[in-house]
């Protein structure tokens, strides 16, 4: 069962490990690379903000985003503020996404994501937790994916592999952590391969955030996941 008052309250946890971090950089830290291609530390930030924005326009009954190409153009129009000013963003937009969140609603509406995803409402804040904890782990600071809560990562991974489940261009796959819990993804038809290893391995895999290098597949190569 989704508890979105509890998640809400992981938000709240989460988004102040990040701004802590994030606090100990300088400028010229914060232009340097994170561990997303192409991105600074400072587009992480920026994105985490305007994600934000995002998630109230939804729960508030507005498009999520103008359009793709605007979503773009906002994190790299911010991504170079100064930092006082990606922090201040963060927290002031983090707490407008609490206020917005606590305002009486029907949780099990069902609302529009971008490109067109489909979601209850109740799911917007695992939805916000998952940025928080996995850009914080991007920024390449002081938090890994190990790090991360056993709860938090069974989530993600439930959460991830629904997201690809039935879809045409990932084969029929188990995924097998190491500690015995088990998740079916991919195409329905055929025999599933096994995919094993640690849990936060398999996270990081299905999240785009590793190769897979420590995982073990029968069928040599991992399979290319379709980008989320």
């Amino acid at each position: 069962m989704i508890d979105h008052v509890r998640d809400l309250a992981s938000v709240r946890e989460a988004t102040e490990r990040l701004l802590t971090a994030a606090g100990a950089l300088d400028n010229a830290a914060l232009a340097a690379p994170s561990r997303l291609p192409g991105w600074s530390r400072g587009h992480v930030l920026a994105h985490l903000a305007r994600n934000a924005d995002a998630l109230v326009n939804v729960l508030e009954g507005r498009p999520m985003y103008e359009d793709a190409a605007s979503r773009e153009s906002d994190i790299e129009r911010d991504a170079s503020r100064a930092l006082d000013v990606q922090l201040a963003d963060v927290r002031n937009t983090a707490e407008r996404f609490q206020h917005s969140a606590a305002v009486p609603a029907d949780w099990s509406r069902v609302v529009v994501l971008r490109n067109g995803v489909t979601d209850v409402a109740a799911r917007l804040p695992f939805r916000r937790l998952i940025e928080m904890e996995l850009h914080h782990v991007d920024l390449g600071l002081d938090r890994e994916l190990e790090d991360l809560s056993e709860e938090f990562t069974a989530r993600e991974i439930d959460f991830l592999t629904e997201r690809f489940s039935g879809n045409a261009g990932v084969p029929p796959l188990t995924l097998k952590a190491a500690d015995g819990r088990t998740w079916r993804t991919g195409r329905t038809e055929g025999i599933p391969q096994p995919v094993t290893g640690p849990a936060a391995d398999l996270m990081g895999w299905l999240a785009g955030r590793r190769d897979g290098a420590a995982l073990e597949f029968p069928g040599g190569s991992l399979p290319v996941l379709p980008p989320l």
